[in-house]
Formats: structure tokens, C-alpha cells, sequence
């Protein structure tokens, strides 16, 4: 069985630089286009910056649901989409644990991390920048992924906590 390449996340080290977006989009895409990019970058509050992007879920509930067979797991562990079968039903949105898939804002077919074929761009760029907040791991299938398949507005908000304090601190006035 090979290893699979996994993409760990250090939350708190994220700048929101969205370098991973556009390596990503320019690797698939050809030129910058965040927008479709399978890394996407959230900042639901000012100062907490969420990189998401599939966690590979040992069970893989994106692919089990599609109804028409357009998604399949490679030797990496990656989701990868075969477009022409995709029907756009958004199935794989809703089964996924943190909603990361999206639908591609050019053909509408479901949007996922093929983690580039082994050697994840996103990662290359985070990791040149010497941020690190996105680094690759070669791991079997043990390692407990699906724990960052949350959706980014849970995960910022434990961000949050542990940068700003817990919420209800009394104030100085």
C-alpha cells in the first residue's frame, strides 16, 4: 500500500497572504484566479486568517455519495473529479464534514484538491515563504484527517479563542 501525502494545517501560522490560492490557481488554472482555486483562504474575523482545503477523510463521504461515479480516490489519497461525469449536483458539498468542495465558477463541476499529483503547489509556496502554515506529511491512512474537515467558521473561532482569549473576559473600562 503506498503513503498517502497528506497537507497538515498550522491554523495560527496562516498570514492570509492567499499565496497557496493563486499557486494553486495558476497550476490548474494557468493564470491567477483565487476564486477558482481547491485551497481557498477565509477570514470570517479581522485578524484570523483559515486556509481550507479537502482533509481527505479516511472514509471519504464526498466520494461515496456522488451518485454518477465522477469522484475516485487516487494512489496519493486524493479526491480527484472526473469532469465529464460530474453533474453539478452538489452532493459531495453537503456529504463533506466542512463543506470544502466547491463548484469550479467556470464550468460548475465539482472543485477539489488533487494534491497536485503528489507535490501539492499551495505547500511550496507556504513553505518558500517560510510560513509553514501549510506543510506536507507522508502518513498511512491512520492519521485522523477528518478532525480538519470542519467548517472554517468553527475553525476560526477556536483560532480566535486561543489568539484573543476567551470570549466574555471581563473588560477594563
Amino acid at each position: 500500500m503506498s503513503k498517502h501525502v497528506w497537507i497538515a494545517r498550522d491554523y495560527a501560522a496562516c498570514s492570509g497572504c492567499r499565496r497557496c490560492e493563486l499557486a494553486c490557481s495558476i497550476h490548474h488554472e494557468g493564470w491567477m484566479w483565487p476564486e477558482a482555486s481547491r485551497v481557498r483562504v477565509f477570514m470570517p474575523f479581522p485578524g484570523v486568517e483559515v486556509p481550507h482545503l479537502c482533509s481527505q477523510c479516511q472514509d471519504y463521504p464526498c466520494v461515496s455519495v456522488c451518485p454518477v461515479d465522477a469522484l475516485s480516490v487516487d494512489s496519493n489519497g486524493a479526491v480527484i473529479v472526473d469532469r465529464e461525469a460530474c453533474t453539478s449536483c452538489s452532493l459531495c458539498i453537503k456529504a463533506c464534514p466542512g463543506q470544502i468542495p466547491t463548484l469550479h465558477p467556470g464550468d460548475n463541476k465539482a472543485n477539489i484538491c488533487d494534491l497536485c499529483g503528489g507535490a501539492p503547489k499551495c505547500v511550496e509556496v507556504c513553505v518558500e515563504a517560510d510560513y509553514n502554515a501549510l506543510t506536507i506529511v507522508d502518513e498511512g491512512p491512520s492519521i485522523h484527517r477528518k478532525l480538519y474537515s470542519r467548517h472554517p467558521v468553527e475553525t476560526a473561532k477556536d483560532l480566535a479563542v486561543m489568539m484573543f482569549g476567551e470570549k466574555g473576559e471581563e473588560v477594563i473600562e
